[in-house]
């Protein structure tokens, strides 16, 4: 979820992004002359996991809200009637309007009680995580674990780098990628501390977990879909120390 999000239609987009859009919003598929596959049919567990996994995505959504125990029983009440077709109020542009006041009015004590998480918990994660085989530290606390060990030159900071790379929070949820885009190239001093600092540390050909601190991240304000305080792991690939 982006934090700076409106809250109009938030969940919605937050399903589609998650191809859980209704198949009519999507466009016709083009005739095949080979009949696909029948998926192969999930155990009960399994189904079960991902409905529940479902669960945990709408919650995520409901957090910019701050909703007390008996708010989210109304928000589950109205989640029952909408999914039974029978809503007892009309979602028009005056109660869209309202959502998007209530998220306001109510986003920074949101904001501040998942910066209060994030700190709880990342001071945990970063002990933990210090002590995984092989983790090794920047001058200003960043961890790096080696995932594969590179063959080549190791950057400088004011080197420009290729890589591949993914990033969680603690919770696991993944708030940024280059999977779908392909190697991202950057100069190394033009990035968080943590990264410049970091990538330092590895050589071409080499993957690693890198643990940031929030101090040399994103600190205590956060940024477009992190959190306050957030402690970010990232898992990086350095493809090469790209020509100037």
């Amino acid at each position: 979820m982006k934090l700076a999000r409106p809250a109009v239609l938030a969940l919605a987009a937050a399903l589609a992004a998650a191809g859980l859009a209704r198949a009519a919003d999507a466009p016709p598929a083009a005739p095949s002359a080979a009949k696909p596959a029948a998926p192969k049919p999930a155990s009960s567990a399994d189904a079960e996991k991902t409905l529940y996994g479902l669960g945990v995505a709408v919650a995520g959504n409901l957090e910019m809200f701050d909703l007390s125990a008996a708010e989210l029983d109304t928000v589950l009440r109205g989640l029952h009637d909408g999914w039974a077709g029978k809503p007892r109020v009309k979602l028009d542009a005056s109660l869209q309007q309202a959502l998007s006041e209530l998220a306001r009015a109510r986003a920074p004590r949101a904001l501040a009680k998942l910066a209060a998480r994030e700190k709880e918990q990342g001071a945990a994660y970063l002990a933990k995580m210090g002590k995984e085989k092989g983790a090794r530290r920047s001058p200003s606390g960043a961890i790096v674990i080696p995932v594969k060990e590179g063959s080549g030159a190791s950057p400088a900071a004011s080197d420009k780098v290729k890589v591949n790379y993914t990033g969680t929070l603690v919770s696991g949820r993944v708030f940024d990628s280059n999977q779908s885009r392909g190697p991202t190239e950057f100069t190394l001093n033009g990035v968080i501390r943590c990264w410049t600092e970091a990538l330092q540390l590895m050589k071409v050909g080499g993957r690693a977990k890198i643990v940031c601190p929030s101090e040399i991240a994103y600190g205590p304000d956060g940024t477009n879909g992190i959190p306050g305080n957030a402690v970010l792991t990232f898992d990086v690939e350095l493809l090469e120390i790209a020509k100037p």
